[in-house]
């Protein structure tokens, strides 16, 4: 069981991906299958073959669903549990009845395995590594471990199925939402990246454990600000954050905030923001197009501690009147309100057209530069 290369339809901005080893062997540790045990709650049984027979599935399905999810090729070792012939079994009812294709039954398996290996090995090297420390001398870490998994493995469990419900409430809500059936696929939304600046070369001045504490500082701060602002963190590429939101005010609220915050942090390097307003496709939790490669390319033209928008973006703000179209039409508005007594137009957000330029593979653009617009005070 490998997996296919599968290449057609890649963004064009670099995607990290879980490495999987399909090579593993299952481990003979007595302790490792101990925990395995455990965990699962099951004792190993099947080969592969014996598991996908019990399960009523074809092997070669089997074999698919089980490259699908990260799981390694064991040839016929006998290290299937009922949990695994009942997840075959539950993927393939779901075919049977109709109610998912075999190409969406795949999907779930890899999106779901995807997910979970990567939120499993940090638990792992960060969670786990941490709290296994023994707490006497002469206890092994292995000796922790087990009474520790026993206690966390319920509780972790529960929390797991809760915020996914909550999660996946929240994507229901915003698909139904949606002003037709196309856009249920083909979504417009406010998409950006956030970029450390001169990552690179901070590679070579700092020690592993320096770059992992600011990563992991740069990471929590923008996954916290883009969640608490309304936008979604649709995935962290280390020194780069890309996330999404409905509308451009809430984008360019989060862009502005994160700037400011993080340049309250001496140890931070600057931060350049990139934000493209359109159509994007929307598959396993990621987004594609050319509103993300336009974000993309913005992002890299930034200034330090600025942020770019496009034209698309612009124009959405200056519709839902967060911003004026222009500072000489926002001067008129307030000398005609001064003059008739009103209050005028109070707008969050300043726009500055910048230099037209050709970007490779989107032709010319006129980026504009996103502020924060100070209020005026009279007098």
């Amino acid at each position: 069981m490998t997996v296919d290369g599968e290449n057609a339809g890649e963004p064009e901005y670099p995607t990290p991906h879980h490495v999987v080893d399909h090579t593993a062997e299952p481990t003979d540790n007595p302790l490792a299958i101990r925990l395995e045990q455990l965990i699962l709650g099951a004792e190993r049984r099947y080969t592969p073959f014996q598991a996908a027979r019990t399960a009523g599935v074809s092997m070669d399905l089997a074999a698919r669903f089980w490259r699908a999810m990260g799981f390694p090729d064991i040839g016929q070792a006998k290290a299937l549990t009922e949990a695994d012939v009942l997840a075959l079994r539950r993927l393939a009812g779901l075919v049977e009845a109709g109610l998912l294709s075999e190409p969406m039954a795949v999907q779930v398996a890899r999106s779901t395995g995807q997910t979970t290996a990567r939120l499993a090995e940090w638990q792992i090297d960060s969670f786990l590594e941490g709290l296994t420390e023994p707490p006497e001398p002469g206890m092994t870490r292995t000796e922790v471990t087990y009474p520790l998994v026993e206690l966390l493995l319920p509780e972790l469990q529960e929390f797991l199925v809760y915020v996914w419900r909550r999660q996946l409430a929240a994507a229901t809500g915003r698909v139904v939402q949606a002003g037709d059936d196309e856009e249920m696929v083909d979504r417009r939304l406010a998409v950006g990246f956030a970029d450390l600046v001169g990552f690179t070369r901070l590679t070579r001045r700092l020690e592993e454990e320096e770059l992992g504490e600011l990563v992991e500082t740069f990471e929590t701060t923008c996954a916290d600000l883009v969640a608490a602002h309304g936008g979604r963190l649709i995935k962290t590429l280390g020194d780069e954050v890309l996330f999404a939101a409905d509308d451009a005010g809430t984008a360019a609220e989060i862009s502005l905030r994160l700037i400011e915050t993080l340049k309250e942090d001496a140890t931070m390097p600057a931060l350049r923001v990139g934000i493209a307003f359109g159509t994007v496709t929307t598959r396993m939790g990621d987004v594609f197009g050319t509103t993300v490669n336009l974000a993309s390319r913005l992002t890299s033209i930034a200034p330090k501690n600025a942020v770019l928008v496009d034209g698309a973006f612009a124009e959405d703000l200056t519709r839902t009147g967060e911003a004026p179209v222009s500072e000489a039409q926002a001067a008129e508005e307030a000398a005609r309100a001064e003059k008739e007594g009103a209050t005028p137009p109070s707008y969050r957000f300043a726009l500055q057209p910048m230099w037209q330029r050709p970007v490779r593979g989107l032709g010319v653009i006129e980026p504009w530069m996103l502020s924060r617009r100070e209020p005026k005070i009279p007098g």
